[in-house]
C-alpha cells in the first residue's frame, strides 16, 4: 500500500494555505483550546501524563526526550526560563522555516503551555534572522495573542503569568547549539559553553533553563489533544509520533513532508519524494542534514527510527534534512562544499574545530578539483582523528560543542564508501603539476 504522510503538526498550514498564520484561523480550527485545557491541570500532570507518556523526543537533531528535559530542572529555584531554537540553519533544513511563516500561533500556544508546565514566567522564540516573513509573522501572532489574553497576565484568568520576547539571530550556524544561543541572547557572540552544568540547572543568565525546537513546540498541543499514550502508539520503539523532513537534492517534488516515524527511507524518498529526478539512480544520499554521516541505496529500506539509524548504520536522522543525490554527483565535490560551510561558520574557540574545519577545507578542494595527491585521504582521516578520537566512537570528541566532529562525518563518509573512486582521482591530480593548496 503506498505510504502517506500523516499530517499532525503540518494540517492547518496544508489545508489553509491563504491565512493559516492569522488568528482567526487559528481559533476557527481549534487554536487555544488545548492551552485553556492546560491551565485546568497541575503543571506535574502536563510534564508527566501528557508529555512523558508521548515519547516527545527533541525535533531539532539531538533526540533527547522532552519530559526528560523538563524534569531536569532543579526544583525550587527561580526564576527559570523557556528558550525556543527557531535558528535553523543546517543546510537544506527548511521544516521550522515552514512552521514559523505558515503557522506561528501553534508555536505559541505550544510555548505557553510549556512555559506552565516548567513554571516559567519569561519565554524567548530565537529565530534566524534571515527569515524576514517569519519573523514579521510571528511578532504578529505575538502581539495577536497578547491582545486576546493568550499570553500576558493572568492568561485566560488562570493566575498564569508569561511575557513571550521574539528575539532575531544574528546569522551564526553555531547559535543553533542550545548553549551557543543562550550566549547570542545575553548579548554575547554565539559560541557553545562547557557541559556541565547543562543549561536546565546553570542557562540564561545562569538561571535554570529549558531550550526545545521549534518543531518540539508546535507538537506539544497536539499531544494534549490526542493524550500523551495515545500518541506515543503512532511511530516506531522509543522514535514515537511524526516528524517532518526536509527532502531535497536531485528529486523529483522536494519539499516538507511529515511522516509518521517507521515508515522507510525508500518510502519517502521514492513515494513521497518523486525518487531521483530525470530517470537517473541515486548515488548517495544524507539522512540527516550536513552533520550527519551519508548512506547508500542499499540502506534506502531501513525505518526512519532514530535508535535504528544510529546503532545499526551509524548515523543519524539529525535534524530532518534529507539530501539525495544522483548517480552523476561527484562525492569529493559534495563533501568540500560542506566542509567549506563548517570552516565559514566554526566560532574558532575550540582549536580542533577552528584549524581542522580549515584544513580540511583545503585538501578536499584539492581533490574535487582534481588536484589530490594519493595520501590525502589517509592525511585527512590521520588528523581528523584529534577532532573526533576513534572517529567512530560515539559521543567522543575534543571540542565544546558537535560541530566539530560535524566537521569529519563526509570525510569518514569518502573513505567508507567511495574510497576507490577517491584514491583514482588522487592518482590522477598527482600527475599533474603541484600547485599551492587554495580553496576558492
Amino acid at each position: 500500500m503506498a505510504v502517506t504522510e500523516t499530517r499532525i503538526v503540518t494540517n492547518r498550514l496544508r489545508e489553509f494555505t491563504e491565512d493559516s498564520w492569522t488568528i482567526d484561523r487559528y481559533l476557527a480550527t481549534g487554536g487555544y483550546d488545548m492551552l485553556r485545557q492546560a491551565l485546568t491541570m497541575q503543571p506535574v500532570q502536563i510534564q508527566d501524563e501528557q508529555v512523558k507518556a508521548s515519547g516527545l523526543r527533541g525535533r531539532g537533531g539531538a533526540g533527547f526526550g522532552t519530559g526528560q528535559k523538563w524534569s531536569f530542572l532543579p526544583k525550587g529555584i527561580y526564576p527559570r526560563y523557556l528558550a525556543v531554537n527557531g535558528d535553523e540553519g543546517e543546510p537544506s533544513t527548511f521544516k521550522d522555516h515552514m512552521l514559523i511563516e505558515r503557522d506561528p500561533h501553534q508555536i505559541i500556544e505550544g510555548v505557553v503551555i510549556s512555559a506552565f508546565a516548567i513554571e516559567a514566567h519569561i519565554a524567548f522564540i530565537y529565530v534566524r534572522g534571515e527569515f524576514a516573513l517569519g519573523i514579521e509573522r510571528l511578532e504578529q501572532a505575538v502581539a495577536d495573542a497578547y491582545a486576546k489574553g493568550f499570553i500576558g497576565k493572568n492568561i485566560l484568568g488562570s493566575g498564569f503569568d508569561l511575557e513571550v520576547v521574539v528575539h532575531r539571530g544574528a546569522g551564526a550556524y553555531i547559535a543553533g547549539d542550545e548553549t551557543g544561543l543562550l550566549s547570542s541572547l545575553e548579548g554575547e557572540r554565539a559560541m557553545p559553553r562547557i557541559k556541565p552544568p547543562f543549561p536546565a540547572v546553570q542557562g540564561l543568565y545562569a538561571k535554570p533553563t529549558v531550550v526545545n525546537n521549534v518543531e518540539t513546540m508546535s507538537t506539544v498541543p497536539h499531544i494534549l489533544r490526542m493524550g500523551g499514550e495515545e500518541y506515543a502508539k503512532l511511530g516506531v520503539g522509543r522514535s514515537t509520533g511524526t516528524r517532518i523532513f526536509s527532502v531535497s537534492g536531485h528529486v523529483a517534488r522536494p519539499g516538507n513532508y511529515e511522516v509518521e516515524l517507521g515508515i522507510t527511507f525508500r518510502q519517502l524518498i521514492d513515494e513521497l519524494a518523486g525518487g531521483v529526478r530525470g530517470g537517473k539512480q541515486m548515488k548517495f544520499f544524507i539522512p540527516g542534514g550536513a552533520s550527519a554521516p551519508w548512506l547508500m541505496p542499499e540502506h534506502l529500506d531501513a525505518p526512519l527510527d532514530m535508535d535504528y539509524v544510529g546503532s545499526e548504520l551509524k548515523t543519524m536522522l539529525g535534524s530532518g534534512a534529507i539530501m539525495v543525490f544522483d548517480e552523476d554527483t561527484n562525492p569529493a565535490l559534495i563533501a568540500w562544499r560542506l566542509l567549506k560551510f563548517f570552516a565559514h561558520e566554526s566560532c574558532g574557540k575550540c582549536t580542533p574545530c577552528r584549524e581542522g574545519s580549515m584544513w580540511l577545507e583545503k585538501v578536499l578542494f584539492r581533490i574535487s578539483h582534481g588536484l589530490g595527491r594519493p595520501q590525502d585521504l589517509d592525511m585527512m582521516l590521520s588528523f581528523g582523528s584529534t577532532i573526533v578520537p576513534g572517529l567512530n566512537a560515539p559521543f567522543s570528541q575534543t571540542t565544546i560543542c558537535a560541530m566539530g566532529p560535524s566537521t569529519m562525518s563526509a570525510v569518514v563518509s569518502l573513505d567508507r564508501f567511495f574510497r576507490e573512486e577517491i584514491l583514482e582521482m588522487c592518482n590522477a591530480g598527482a600527475a599533474r603539476p603541484t600547485i599551492p593548496v587554495t580553496s576558492a
